[in-house]
């Protein structure tokens, strides 16, 4: 066909000169090549042509695409195309290949690339094959004619849309006298009405599927059918004889059977029934191993009247041959179990092994059909030859996925489907050294920034998935490149990450913690392979140096992350605690000062309560040491637990307000509690106490009166030096910290 595109001159009002498109001037044939065509020489299958050719030697034909160079090659003077080797349409039915003219000197293009495409013209080349055989089917016996049995199908891997070749006839090889089938759709339908199963139980079918229509020079395929008969109620009782007769043997007609020398061994047994001899088997036959015996049996009468003796002994002889019926006895696989083994990561289809089985009917192993039962495979991880049982893989094998795999192979007799035998197979996965050694687990870990040269920072640890490897020695150690080599190093002996240069002391201010993140390359020294991990180093400043790091703690700008229920438990019964001791506080409070009203002062005699506690002088404040808390140098005083009596004091002048002290103190408890490693993992409650230190200012009240001083000066102190703070600090996993503070 000429693929050419006329020229087109279009115009506008009012626009001057004309526009035209380009012409194409492809000339080409439609192009086909026949599947499986071969000759001595590339074979010639079409031109390329275009009118720019002016026969001058000067326009270069190229061609690109799919098998240009190596399947189709052109001639760049004249345009044709040639086919350099036979195609299969079943692998690939066309190719799309690009066209482009040029000019030879200036390699311009004459005119665009074109797309075109050659189709593989199908031959009939595939037989009609049955995916599913052997077929077995039931029906009832004495059924109509015309009764649908099974259908069987056929495939054909030729074009079915090009001629006849994937066009598919059903025929009858065997059992026309007693099925039908039809031609079309291969259904299989009873021919006669009267099939007995008493008689026939079984029947095999030779089905055959043929194309081109079932023409001559078609090619075809056949399978089986067994067609078994199901049993329905047909035949009325009888007696298998009309008259019965009951006899008693007589004494004189008594006879002892005896099996003699022969073949039979302990394999039967006689015994004498109503004067008939009953031979019986002991242990099965095997018609393979022997297909008769023979041997003598004899007869006597155990009574015997002496003056009979002259005629001889009362006793006989007779030889048996017993003759072995063959049964049809499923196929015998070589071994009862199979252990196989194949190499991880081979690519499919790679082969693990293969099983055999023989009919022991007639010692054929042609005659048997190999699959694998899917529930044994589910992911159909292997795959099986039907007829030589040789088995290979679908899909590559990783030994650390799955260890093992225990199939089953199903061996089938193809001329009787009902004969099946089962053998398990253990496929071994081999293992190669291809897993990288990697650390054990994530590593974070935490050091002072005052660490000396050489100290220790993370022992590390390495594992590998491959069998044995973690007998392998595996090689640790830091990019050079990597910033953090310029402060770590990993010891050859024990794979130790240590500090190798002095750290930058860092402020102690609570937000001044560095992380760094140490990269590491694990070598394994037996196969080489390496993988990278990462151990993560919290630098910051510390409360005491050495190897076990405490660091001071941090204030965070993030969101609380929230607390356990048991942290909120706790919470909530201390709340509820101190605010029952404040209400009994408040209440003898007012009982006490309703007591001293001016009403009672005539006779308060009746109001002393006598009890014997002696004061404890300067005794009770030795458990604790206050001016530390007050001074400006060393640690504070540590605070006493909710329980203890209440500790005063007075500010020193010039120093830090006693709020920020005992802020720090807090945040240096709370740090011991978060980074102590002796401390429990879970969320703990730490409650501190601390009065007030009281005043330096007198009571502002102008209508007091010295009797009421005195008596506001036993009950409230001085301003406000019996006021008691307790703080209530829940310290869930660092850096969150959560304090409340009441006064009472």
């Amino acid at each position: 066909t000429r693929a050419s595109q006329a020229r087109a001159e279009s115009g506008t009002n009012g626009m001057k000169g004309s526009r035209s498109r380009s012409r194409r001037s492809w000339i080409w044939n439609q192009f086909f090549v026949i599947e499986e065509y071969a000759g001595p020489e590339p074979v010639l299958i079409g031109r390329l042509h275009t009118d720019m050719d002016r026969n001058d030697g000067r326009t270069k034909y190229v061609l690109r695409g799919e098998g240009a160079g190596s399947v189709f090659v052109i001639d760049e003077k004249t345009g044709n195309i040639h086919v350099t080797k036979p195609l299969d349409r079943e692998e690939k039915d066309e190719y799309r290949l690009i066209a482009t003219a040029t000019d030879r000197q200036t390699d311009r293009a004459l005119e665009p690339s074109s797309q075109f495409i050659i189709r593989v013209q199908d031959i009939n080349d595939n037989p009609p094959v049955f995916n599913e055989e052997p077929y077995s089917a039931i029906v009832p016996e004495m059924a109509n004619i015309g009764t649908s049995i099974i259908q069987v199908t056929a495939t054909d891997a030729d074009d079915p849309t090009y001629g006849n070749s994937a066009k598919l006839v059903y025929t009858l090889v065997q059992g026309q006298q007693y099925f039908s089938v039809d031609p079309q759709t291969g259904i299989l339908r009873t021919a006669v009405p009267d099939m007995d199963r008493e008689t026939q139980d079984q029947y095999l079918v030779l089905l055959q599927a043929k194309d081109m229509g079932g023409h001559l020079g078609g090619l075809s395929g056949t399978t089986t059918v067994t067609v078994k008969l199901t049993d329905v109620n047909d035949n009325p009782p009888r007696f298998t004889q009309s008259e019965l007769l009951s006899r008693r043997p007589r004494r004189n007609a008594e006879l002892e059977y005896t099996i003699l020398e022969g073949e039979s061994g302990d394999t039967f047994n006689i015994s004498g029934v109503n004067q008939e001899a009953v031979i019986t088997l002991n242990k099965a036959v095997d018609y393979e191993s022997r297909s008769s015996y023979s041997f003598s049996v004899e007869v006597l009468n155990p009574i015997v009247d002496p003056r009979f003796l002259r005629r001889g002994p009362f006793k006989d002889r007779a030889s048996i041959r017993v003759a072995v019926l063959d049964a049809d006895e499923p196929p015998k696989f070589s071994r009862a179990r199979y252990h196989m083994d194949v190499s991880e990561n081979c690519p499919p289809a790679c082969t693990v092994g293969r099983v055999s089985a023989v009919d022991p009917d007639t010692g054929l192993t042609n005659n048997i059909r190999f699959s694998i039962d899917p529930q044994s495979d589910p992911e159909a991880v292997f795959r099986i030859t039907p007829d030589s049982g040789l088995i290979t893989t679908a899909m590559e094998l990783d030994r650390e996925h799955e260890h093992w795999h225990n199939i089953t192979v199903i061996a089938t007799q193809r001329d009787n489907p009902s004969q099946v035998s089962r053998v398990v197979v253990a496929v071994e996965t081999l293992d190669l050294n291809d897993n990288a050694p990697e650390l054990d687990r994530q590593y974070t870990t935490a050091m002072c920034d005052s660490s000396s040269i050489g100290q220790v920072v993370q022992v590390l640890r390495a594992i590998d998935r491959d069998e044995g490897g973690n007998d392998s020695t595996v090689y640790f150690s830091i990019p050079p490149e990597s910033s953090a080599a310029l402060n770590f190093s990993v010891r050859d002996s024990g794979a130790t990450l240590v500090l190798l240069s002095q750290l930058q002391p860092l402020s102690r201010s609570a937000s001044s913690t560095l992380m760094l993140h140490v990269p590491l390359v694990l070598r394994d020294g037996t196969s080489g392979l390496t993988s990278t991990g990462t151990v993560t180093v919290s630098v910051c400043p510390c409360l005491r140096g050495g190897a076990k790091a405490v660091c001071l703690p941090q204030q965070s700008t993030l969101p609380s992350p929230g607390l356990s229920t048991a942290a909120l438990l706790a919470i909530l019964a201390c709340v509820a605690t101190l605010l029952a001791v404040s209400a009994l506080s408040l209440s003898l409070r007012r009982q006490k000062r309703d007591s001293l009203s001016p009403l009672e002062e005539d006779d308060v005699r009746e109001n002393i309560i006598t009890y014997d506690d002696e004061g404890g002088g300067e005794a009770d404040t030795a458990a604790f040491d206050i001016a530390a808390l007050q001074s400006d140098a060393g640690p504070p005083a540590p605070a006493r637990p909710l329980n203890a009596p209440a500790v005063r004091g007075a500010p020193v002048p010039g120093g830090p307000s006693l709020a920020l002290r005992v802020g720090e103190f807090l945040r240096l408890r709370l740090a011991q509690v978060t980074f102590d490693p002796s401390q429990p993992p879970y969320d703990s409650v730490q409650v501190y106490g601390l009065e007030g230190t009281g005043s330096r200012a007198g009571s502002l009240s102008s209508l007091e009166s010295e009797g009421e001083k005195d008596t506001e000066k036993e009950e409230w102190g001085t301003g406000l030096e019996e006021w008691v703070s307790y703080f209530l600090c829940v310290d869930p996993p660092p850096p969150t910290t959560l304090c409340m503070i009441f006064f009472f």
